[in-house]
């Protein structure tokens, strides 16, 4: 049997649109959906002040039905989709991370109940993107129909196959074509100790840059040959190449590096998508 894409959910919107977002992609994929719901079972020797409610029978029977809610959003029009609910005890950040070891995807929302309305990725959702051991798709809103179309950002740098592989096997699955965008704002240093150019040929370096997305991508197209796949080069920042893009898409995918981490966990580009992007995306880390 396939592993379970896990969503996470704590009856709040976003968490309810995520889990029907999971529902759909574990469809696609043919594989099992499992809804986790994260609860602190409090004891009253915990010395906290105020202390909090205990975990009683009401609360179970509220938890149990906020995940027969998700599950109806899930596998509404999927009749074949096994899913499957869980209430664990600890900390939606770390449940979460967890359930990552034995998943091949985490869903979250892009805020749960206890965030600030003016803060545009929740806490669980930045701590679970920065240190799950699998793909994770972060759902903001739902597009009016699909695109056709997924978008994934190419840097052309080496170690990029786990980014490119999810890419392609998610435009694979979905009869989608497969738009890589590589993004420039400056020729690139290829090597350590490489001094850049005060003044280039933006059209020459273009060129180059061209080469590069088409080396990059070169032998996956022979993987993925009924894969329609779409180069783009733009000269400016990859974040707003990504973010721009997002509008027209059904997904964004985005690499983050993990020898490379810095805000909140992420590379800039990662972070930046995240916070803006108009369709769901999915942070690969390789």
């Amino acid at each position: 049997m396939a592993m379970p894409i896990v969503v996470g959910v704590d009856g709040s919107a976003p968490s309810l649109l995520a889990a029907s977002w999971a529902g759909q992609e574990a469809a696609i994929r043919d594989a099992p959906l499992h809804i986790v719901h994260a609860a602190v079972h409090w004891s009253h020797s915990v010395p906290l002040v105020p202390q909090p409610p205990t975990w009683g029978s009401g609360a179970e029977a509220a938890a149990r039905e906020m995940l027969h809610q998700a599950a109806i959003h899930a596998g509404a029009g999927r009749p074949r989709l096994s899913i499957t609910t869980e209430i664990v005890d600890g900390g939606a950040s770390e449940t979460l991370v967890n359930a990552a070891e034995e998943a091949q995807l985490i869903v979250v929302g892009h805020r749960g109940r206890g965030g600030f309305a003016e803060l545009l990725l929740g806490s669980v959702s930045r701590y679970v993107v920065a240190r799950s051991p699998c793909p994770v798709a972060v759902i903001r809103q739902p597009h009016a129909g699909d695109r056709g179309e997924i978008v994934v950002g190419v840097t052309g740098r080496a170690g990029q196959e786990p980014l490119l592989d999810f890419a392609f096997r998610e435009a694979a699955s979905r009869s989608a074509a497969l738009r890589a965008v590589h993004a420039w704002v400056h020729p690139a240093v290829r090597e350590p100790g490489d001094m850049q150019p005060l003044l280039y040929d933006v059209e020459g370096v273009g060129e180059e840059e061209s080469l590069l997305l088409a080396e990059a991508i070169a032998g996956w197209r022979e993987r993925f040959p009924d894969v329609t796949l779409i180069q783009q080069v733009v000269h400016e920042h990859p974040a707003k190449a990504l973010i721009n893009a997002s509008t027209n898409t059904d997904l964004v995918v985005v690499g983050a590096h993990t020898g490379a981490r810095s805000l909140l966990g992420l590379g800039s580009t990662a972070h930046a998508v995240l916070h803006h992007s108009r369709a769901p995306v999915v942070v690969v880390h390789y």
